[in-house]
């Protein structure tokens, strides 16, 4: 009983800190307050996420933030058709002045790394990058290196432009925890943020931005998950969902076992970013879109009636009886 009560007094004194990250980030973001809760449910589900939206709704800028507010090092690659594995994971050079190869670490070498327009890059340097994802150590010239704890890949895609980009194979897309999708902001809020380039008064440089979580304290938050209560009705809940993917007329390929612990960890993690120390249904209902929509394919016919892995998703969980 005593360990319960001390979670709780940590995951208070989280929540406030939690709170002033969210807080931080709507003074330079208008809206988008779900992909904010979402990219830190990534982060703190330790787990890799993608983000996909026309060009100029901020994605960069958001994972740039992130960054910035979590007190880890950050770096930026711009994908590019030219790319190479070796200007993203690093290389040997040989030194004159020691007469051995000295490892030079290449940009994803950071706790939080930013991949610009992921899809601009041939097959060959998307590979080395998935490799490092999953394995989360890079090996060069016979020589291990691994990454650190928080190691965190923020992606982000461009859906409307196909020319000149290489398409992720579905399988390497599963690699993601997460495929987040951008859209416009409202008119209210398209109104805030003209008011605010027209005025200069609420605008924040990122320079000026302090960090608001230090990475010990997210990764003290992160081992808390282990504690977070799932009750079993919701282990088969989340089953259900992920089995009705695969049962589906309009799913050619439904999701794998991956997906469902994938939920199972989100969910946690949304869990923890609200305060609480258990999940309940609408936490499930929440991240389970954007945990499945990049690992189903649709059936030509649904495609050509004009369904979206989202919609059909969202149908699919609907059709499943909410646990009491």
């Amino acid at each position: 009983m005593e360990e319960k009560k001390e979670q709780r007094m940590d995951l208070t004194l989280f929540a406030e800190k939690i709170e002033r990250l969210r807080a931080s980030i709507a003074t330079v973001i208008v809206g988008q307050e779900a992909t904010v809760d979402l990219v830190l449910t990534a982060i703190l589900a330790n787990g890799h996420v993608l983000i996909e939206g026309v060009p100029g709704v901020a994605k960069t800028l958001l994972a740039r933030l992130v960054a910035r507010l979590i007190d880890a090092r950050f770096s930026r690659v711009q994908f590019t058709p030219d790319l190479m594995p070796s200007d993203v994971l690093g290389t040997t050079v040989f030194s004159m002045k020691t007469g051995e190869f000295d490892f030079h670490p290449g940009p994803v070498f950071a706790d939080l790394v930013l991949v610009d327009e992921i899809n601009r890059a041939p097959a060959k340097t998307q590979a080395a990058l998935f490799e490092v994802m999953e394995e989360r150590q890079v090996s060069i010239d016979g020589t291990t290196h691994p990454m650190g704890e928080l190691y965190t890949i923020l992606a982000t895609q461009n859906p409307v432009e196909q020319e000149g980009t290489y398409k992720l194979p579905e399988a390497q897309l599963d690699r993601f925890l997460m495929k987040i999708t951008m859209g416009y902001p409202t008119l209210d809020e398209e109104v805030d943020i003209l008011q605010r380039h027209h005025t200069h008064t609420t605008l924040t440089r990122l320079d000026d931005i302090q960090p608001v979580l230090s990475k010990a304290e997210l990764l003290s938050l992160r081992s808390l998950m282990e504690q977070v209560f799932v009750d079993p009705t919701l282990l088969r809940y989340i089953a259900l969902i992920v089995q009705q993917t695969r049962t589906s007329k309009a799913v050619y390929l439904g999701a794998s076992p991956r997906a469902s612990v994938a939920m199972l960890q989100t969910s946690k993690a949304y869990a923890l970013l609200q305060g609480r120390d258990f999940v309940t249904p609408e936490d499930i209902k929440f991240v389970a879109p954007y945990v499945l929509q990049h690992r189903l394919l649709l059936t030509a016919e649904a495609e050509m009636e004009g369904f979206s892995p989202v919609k059909i998703t969202q149908r699919l969980i609907d059709k499943v009886e909410v646990p009491k």
